[in-house]
């Protein structure tokens, strides 16, 4: 074990760098290869199939570029950053799942990891194989994988299942148990990623209270990579913000947030989906989203708003297999991330509960007039099936600012709810 003054993980200018090829003049029949071929095979034989086409080219892709910070013991560090700025390749080289390009990472411990669903487990064995296969590659023995056996499986709760193959788990146990196999084997070093978003609301709050614990009653580190900034306000203490692979700032969590919140989501109104990669944690395969946007009245996508402006907010999914009782979810979010309405396409009609069946769908709600004060605001969009499956939790999609103060709401409080009131003398 390090000593208090001395870091746990010390990361010294690591990069990560990829080759991508790309390809050029579109589909190239086998037929035209085997022409080649056949009139120029010294060629072919030189510079392979590629150069006789000359149909590709390749592109230097640098993931992360020069990264340094270090993190102490008992630390929960925080990394946000948006899609793409290297979060998970970050979380994937201190996992030693692939290694650096350039750099050095110096890690005291035992490290334990939770990066996407189906990593670290094995699909044809059963839950109580794997837990004894995660221990024992982390260095215990069997006595002591035994000894918390039952608080692993009882804080998953998949106790039903445990002798059944785990490839036959919803992606929601499978993340359940592994987490929970994680939190528990009492390792130095726990890395998680936004893996916990597939879970239910119930269990992501049982996970967050767990890692708050591992840290402060434990001792041990955490780095916590999320899109959920109240999630990362909670739980760390510092952040690591994360932008085109490079570190734009470490400091307080509050600055941090503060900073990438002030600076994100400048999408002018609207987002779009595609879901090519397996991999994306808005992949699913019962339903997807496609693309959100903000619009006024008369249909105009918008990013900023009066607050006598009525804001129409447009979603649109795909569902790809028939499903029963499927709610499309929205919240609104301030800009400290703090989710601060909810709403969900059955408000206002709550027994259309019908069987949802395959096809495009566009759901719509309206922010009325009034409501908000001056301000930025977020949202996110979330799909489920209730008390059974959430399908999937984009974070963040859309952003929007309220350049005005609201006539109803001349004080400092964020929303103006008309409510009911009566009052009467009584005396």
């Amino acid at each position: 074990m390090t000593e208090k003054n001395q870091p746990i993980i010390s990361v010294h200018d690591i990069s990560k760098r990829y080759n991508i090829t790309h390809q050029h003049g579109g589909y190239i029949a086998l037929r035209d290869v085997l022409t080649n071929v056949a009139k120029k095979p010294l060629t072919f034989l030189k510079h392979k199939a590629k150069s006789l086409v000359g149909k590709t080219t390749k592109e230097i892709f640098w993931a992360l570029k020069d990264v340094n910070f270090e993190v102490y013991q008992g630390e929960a560090i925080g990394i946000i950053g948006a899609n793409g700025a290297g979060k998970s390749t970050l979380l994937k080289i201190l996992t030693g799942i692939t290694p650096p390009t350039t750099g050095e990472i110096k890690m005291e411990g035992k490290v334990a990891s939770l990066l996407e669903v189906g990593t670290g487990f094995h699909p044809e064995l059963t839950g109580r194989e794997n837990i004894f296969l995660n221990g024992a590659i982390l260095g215990m023995i069997k006595a002591e994988i035994a000894e918390k056996f039952d608080a692993i499986v009882e804080f998953s709760g998949v106790q039903k299942f445990i002798d059944t193959p785990v490839k036959r788990y919803s992606s929601g146990m499978y993340v359940r148990l592994a987490f929970s196999v994680a939190a528990h084997m009492e390792p130095d070093i726990l890395l998680v990623d936004e893996v916990l978003a597939v879970g239910d609301t119930e269990f992501q709050k049982k996970c967050l209270g767990k890692m708050d614990e591992v840290t402060k009653t434990a001792g041990r580190t955490i780095l916590f990579v999320s899109h959920n900034m109240s999630a990362i306000q909670n739980l760390c203490s510092r952040c690591i913000l994360l932008e085109e692979g490079k570190v734009k700032m470490i400091g307080k969590t509050k600055e941090v947030i503060d900073k990438y919140l002030k600076h994100s989501n400048k999408n002018k109104g609207i987002s779009k989906y595609t879901h090519d990669n397996k991999r994306d944690p808005l992949h699913n395969e019962v339903i997807e989203l496609i693309s959100a946007k903000l619009t006024d009245k008369t249909g105009n996508l918008k990013s900023e708003f009066e607050a006598e402006d009525e804001i129409y907010v447009s979603i649109e999914v795909e569902i790809k297999k028939n499903v029963n009782v499927l709610f499309i979810d929205s919240y609104i979010l301030n800009d400290r991330g703090i989710v601060i309405l909810s709403t969900t396409d059955h408000d206002n009609n709550s027994s259309d509960i019908k069987t949802r069946k395959i096809g495009k769908y566009i759901s719509c709600y309206k922010i009325p007039k009034n409501l908000l004060n001056i301000g930025e605001y977020l949202i996110t969009i979330g799909c489920n099936n209730p008390k059974v499956q959430q399908f999937f939790i984009a974070r963040n999609v859309l952003s929007f600012q309220i350049n005005s103060v609201s006539i109803n709401n001349p004080g400092n409080s964020i929303i103006c709810l008309p409510l009911e009131w009566s009052t009467t003398q009584i005396n």
